[in-house]
């Protein structure tokens, strides 16, 4: 019986695009939440486009984004996807171009992400808008170290988030226990001259900033990891 209903789920016609990358992979729900490092519950809202079931629509792209690394979605495939025109590179292609290529991944998976979560978004305002709105250019996510700290006792939900960090771009540098676990939410913590970085941040995963008294590295944020209280 339960052999019979898994079958169902591979053979069923697709909900979204997500879903389709996962079916075209053979995976029940189960198993791309497996390894993506998520719960059945954030995959079915994911592929469903139900993305009120998440606190903000930043965490429900950045959880996007740790769904389509977890079932392993390739630039070429992303482009497809979301029918985006797939260049095709030459065999002698050097490895700059390469990397060039790889790097371009991302932007592919976050428009494919756009095109499932957000389809009214009006993508038509330029760079120069978008720079306008949000104020001074802050360093890109990558040239800024997080550590993330387990506030709450559990490890497994600390280290959920800090995949979903790592996956909007920054670089993870430690991820253990903080000095204590009784911490009541989830927070960005920055040192002096770091509180731009760590509201952009906050508002990415949906969390608050709180400042850090010591410390002389304004790209060094810490996350402390309160309780795991799910989407509202």
């Amino acid at each position: 019986m339960a052999e019979a209903a898994a079958g169902r789920a591979l053979t069923a016609a697709p909900s979204s695009l997500l879903a389709g990358a996962r079916l075209g992979r053979k995976l029940t729900v189960e198993e791309a939440a497996r390894r993506a490092g998520l719960t059945v519950e954030e995959v079915e809202w994911l592929e469903q486009g139900r993305v009120y079931r998440f606190r903000t629509t930043d965490e429900a792209l950045a959880t996007a984004v740790v769904y389509a690394t977890g079932l392993d979605v390739t630039h070429h495939e992303a482009r497809k996807l979301t029918g985006l025109p797939v260049p095709r590179l030459s065999p002698s292609v050097n490895r700059l171009a390469r990397a060039a290529a790889i790097g371009a991944a991302g932007v592919a998976i976050v428009t494919l992400l756009a095109v499932v979560l957000l389809p009214g978004v009006d993508q038509s305002s330029s760079p120069s808008d978008a720079q306008k709105q949000s104020g001074p250019r802050l360093p890109p996510p990558w040239h800024v170290d997080v550590d993330v700290l387990n506030g709450s006792g559990d490890i497994n939900f600390t280290r959920q988030v800090a995949s979903r960090i790592g996956a909007i771009g920054y670089r993870i540098h430690h991820v253990g226990r903080a000095n204590r676990f009784d911490y009541p939410r989830t927070a960005v913590y920055y040192e002096p001259g770091g509180q731009p970085l760590a509201v952009r941040l906050a508002r990415q995963i949906g969390v608050v900033t709180m400042p850090l008294p010591n410390g002389k590295n304004p790209r060094r944020l810490v996350v402390i990891v309160g309780p795991h209280k799910g989407p509202a």
